[in-house]
């Protein structure tokens, strides 16, 4: 496991090609985002998906989210309409977590067997250099059940060295997970309220 302090205002080009390089390659690499730090494979590498769940000792039963850079990303891998891309727009990127129907490039096993897509963009110019290339994980880089992880500290007393990089930029300032609403139902349903409130963002 290697460790890299970045800044997450400016990110260094290098430090960022360095991660690219290791996801290209089926690499897990722990990434700060607008809320906690994320444990990210390419979504099309599906051994790398596996060893995800290995890594948090998930159960295959429990979906994993993915990371885009941006909203026009969202179309490549989930069905979008209108309405849903209005709302959109008004919240992301930010700290939320949009339900929509996934498309076929999608594996099931992301999804936990289900035809829907948990879809992030975080407000983090780490995030959005990570994902210019093709989608990322975006589960909480811990043990399944355990705290997320609020720091590179707690992350690796979590999870040791069973990841190829971690990217450090220090602790994060909000210590929620993301709000998570499912645009599939009409109306919209939100599943998990954190402490980021739609009111606030829209």
């Amino acid at each position: 496991m290697k460790i890299i302090k970045i800044d997450s205002d400016k990110p260094q080009l290098a430090k960022i090609e360095y991660a690219l390089d290791l996801l290209r390659n089926g690499g897990t690499v722990v990434y700060p985002t607008d809320t906690i730090y994320g444990l990210g494979v390419n979504i099309y590498d599906l051994y790398a998906v596996e060893k995800v769940f290995l890594i948090k000792k998930r159960s295959l039963n429990k979906p994993l989210s993915v990371c885009v850079s941006q909203i026009n990303d969202i179309s490549k891998i989930a069905y979008l309409d209108e309405t849903q891309r209005d709302f959109i727009n008004e919240i992301l990127p930010g700290p939320f977590t949009i339900i929509l129907k996934k498309k076929k490039c999608v594996s099931t096993l992301l999804t936990a067997g289900e035809d829907k897509i948990g879809v992030r963009i975080p407000n983090n110019k780490i995030c959005m250099k990570l994902t210019e290339l093709f989608p990322i994980t975006t589960t909480s880089a811990n043990l399944s059940g355990k705290k997320p992880p609020e720091s590179v500290n707690e992350v690796v007393e979590q999870l040791n060295d069973s990841v190829d990089l971690i990217l450090d930029a220090g602790k994060s300032e909000n210590k929620s997970p993301s709000t998570v609403i499912d645009l599939t139902l009409n109306p919209p349903k939100i599943l998990r309220e954190t402490s980021y409130r739609l009111k606030e963002y829209k």
